[in-house]
């Protein structure tokens, strides 16, 4: 007996996997992109999952662009969707060993225009955290849970 197609739906993955520029444009792309494969996987871009989901990717590429850019290297952008959990997890990969900073000693003054994406991973992810790359390099990643589309 076949499992019926809801029950195999129910088992996929689906994964969006880029190296873009790291450069203002990359991140941008990133982005741009990100929308366009949640629209793909039933989240239109006005909806809640694929403006946290895109936001995360902005901040994270964002980051990787600012604080992990070494010349003549990008940066990778991997996107997973567990169908069956609904989970989302996004990795942001750069060349750069050093890690990013959060804390009260990090957290941006009332007048300043940066220095808020790490609060923002961490308020908009049930978890965030980064791991080493190797050869070198370190990956930021994120995990979101969304509903259903």
């Amino acid at each position: 007996m076949e499992p019926t197609r809801t029950a195999a739906a129910a088992t996929e993955s689906r994964l969006f996997a880029m190296q873009f520029t790291s450069s203002p444009r990359g991140a941008r792309l990133a982005r741009q992109l990100t929308v366009r494969r949640m629209a793909e996987w039933g989240y239109p871009p006005s909806s809640d999952p694929s403006g946290k989901v895109s936001l995360l990717v902005a901040e994270l590429a964002a980051n990787a662009v600012r604080h992990g850019h070494v010349p003549g290297r990008d940066f990778h952008l991997r996107i997973a969707l567990d169908v069956p959990t609904r989970l989302i997890r996004i990795e942001v990969a750069d060349a750069s060993a050093r890690q990013p900073r959060f804390g009260s000693e990090t957290v941006a003054g009332p007048e300043d225009e940066s220095g808020r994406g790490l609060l923002l991973v961490a308020v908009l992810a049930v978890r965030w955290g980064t791991a080493p790359r190797t050869p070198v390099g370190k990956t930021v990643w994120a995990e979101v849970v969304v509903d259903a589309p």
